[in-house]
């Protein structure tokens, strides 16, 4: 009896914690939904940790029994945002023509960096003075560059500076494109051309000379 008795109480132990860990997890969601809420309204460096306690129903020291400190919440919007590009972009292609791949990838980066500015500042660029992601929020990022080789490679794209041209091209796009004509389609209409210069210049003989349609 004692030893089912024991056995009874360490299953409503475990179910309890279980319990605060799913409410916990779920909190750290809201807020982090919340973050990205006022980073859209005042960017990235307006996010006040006030106004975000607020914005969730606590008070701002509450915030530190689920995240240490306020680059703690960046680093947890940018593993999920890292999280995200990984799953969007580095979706299996289905298709071994350079330029039919490559198209496809270039267009799946430039609308997932185009469609949300702000988290395409956190993830690309150093707009946070002092902040750098943790190695487990940074993984994601380093799988998808190591997947964007792969592509290349994998087509014959085998020019050393491949891969560096070929962030430098779609980050260049996309950032003119939320620079100079958000919400429009001025660069967004040229990436198939550029992927098309692109493959003329580092890919195989025939990739860039064929005329292709997303």
């Amino acid at each position: 009896m004692l030893g089912n008795l024991n056995s009874d109480r360490s299953n409503v132990d475990s179910l309890n914690r279980d319990r605060r860990s799913r409410r916990r997890e779920a909190t750290k969601a809201e807020i982090l939904d919340a973050a990205w809420a006022l980073v859209r309204e005042h960017g990235l460096a307006g996010l006040s940790l006030r106004d975000l306690a607020a914005r969730v129903g606590m008070r701002a020291p509450s915030l530190y029994q689920y995240f240490p400190s306020k680059h703690a919440i960046y680093d947890a919007m940018f593993g999920q945002g890292a999280r995200q590009a990984l799953a969007e972009v580095g979706a299996p292609v289905g298709t071994t023509d350079a330029r039919e791949a490559l198209l496809l990838v270039a267009h799946r980066m430039f609308d997932f960096v185009t469609s949300n500015p702000e988290r395409a500042l956190l993830l690309f660029q150093r707009t946070i003075p002092g902040f750098e992601p943790s190695p487990e929020s940074y993984a994601p990022a380093v799988e998808l560059l190591d997947w964007s080789r792969l592509q290349l490679v994998e087509r014959g794209l085998t020019d050393p500076d491949a891969l560096d041209l070929w962030t430098a091209l779609l980050s260049g796009l996309s950032n003119q494109q939320m620079a100079n004509d958000p919400g429009g389609t001025r660069w967004a209409r040229l990436v198939d051309r550029a992927v098309g210069m692109y493959l003329a210049e580092v890919g195989p003989p025939s990739a860039g000379s064929r005329k292709g349609k997303r």
